[in-house]
């Protein structure tokens, strides 16, 4: 496969043939985010897309899911979309999943009956980064959406048919705005109630505007102790039902998973335990992005 730069996917597409649709990311602007900082973003022409797809057909005798990337594939036109998940198709009938990151501008201009088309050719499944039900660490982080945009969007997903993941990032708010970030996260996952929810905590990324703040000390970073303690506030003002929860990620103090809400109350007690003991939790020098 041909890629440009460095690539990034979630997590549970580690094992998904990934191709770029896009380059880079069409915001790029979020204080804390280090990724796409070494290329700008623009439509990878499509022909080069669908030669990928040719190239991956005849290395591959079996592709079970595919990611569609950059950062934000699904701001291609529609029209462009469409081919692709056609020649995909054709060249992969035993392909289970197809996903994509997608934004809240992504999808306001995406019509209902383009989004329709699109998971009916296959785009089952999309990647979208709340980061924080809080507008004032929305507006702080440099986000470019309120929180009320961001659910409305989520939801436009789930209503044309989506699968939808959504992350959320603990310490994002610093100390001064941990409870409100983690009310308002847990609000706003509940409004969406998207399938999937994931979890991560906040790493400083070499570059970033927030590592600026850090040093200069303007921006204060939670301890692992307040990290568990906002995870908890979190936890107790989720209502999800049948959303699997994650918080396993590489930059997790503590990892826990399970299915809301019926898995809510262990996951606090959990919680409640690390917290007392402050054992088994990640060591700062393995946590990472």
């Amino acid at each position: 496969m041909r890629y440009y730069g460095a690539v990034y996917r979630p997590p549970s597409e580690a094992y998904s043939l990934i191709v770029q649709v896009t380059y880079g990311c069409s915001h790029n602007t979020c204080a804390f985010c280090g990724m796409f900082k070494e290329k700008n973003f623009r439509i990878r022409p499509l022909e080069e897309v669908l030669e990928d797809f040719r190239i991956a057909r005849a290395s591959y005798s079996r592709v079970g899911r595919i990611f569609l990337a950059d950062g934000d594939a699904l701001i291609r036109k529609a029209s462009e979309l469409e081919i692709i998940l056609d020649t995909i198709r054709e060249l992969f009938p035993e392909c289970e999943r197809v996903s994509a990151y997608a934004s809240p501008i992504s999808l306001k201009v995406r019509t209902d009956e383009e989004l329709q088309r699109l998971r009916a050719k296959g785009l089952s499944m999309l990647y979208m980064g709340l980061e924080s039900g809080s507008d004032e660490v929305l507006e702080l982080m440099r986000k470019g959406h309120t929180a009320a945009e961001i659910v409305e969007m989520g939801k436009k997903a789930k209503r044309n048919g989506f699968v939808l993941s959504v992350t959320a990032i603990t310490g994002l708010g610093g100390p001064e705005l941990m409870e409100s970030h983690a009310i308002g996260t847990a609000k706003a996952l509940n409004e969406m109630n998207p399938e999937y929810i994931g979890i991560l905590t906040l790493v400083v990324e070499e570059g970033t505007p927030l590592q600026q703040w850090v040093r200069e000390g303007s921006f204060k970073l939670l301890t692992p102790e307040q990290v568990l303690d906002e995870t908890y506030l979190m936890m107790e003002h989720f209502d999800c039902p049948g959303a699997v929860f994650r918080m396993n990620h590489a930059s997790n103090y503590l990892s826990l998973r399970g299915t809301l809400n019926q898995d809510k109350e262990l996951m606090l007690q959990q919680i409640r335990e690390a917290r007392r003991s402050m054992r088994g939790l990640r060591p700062e020098g393995w946590r990472m992005v």
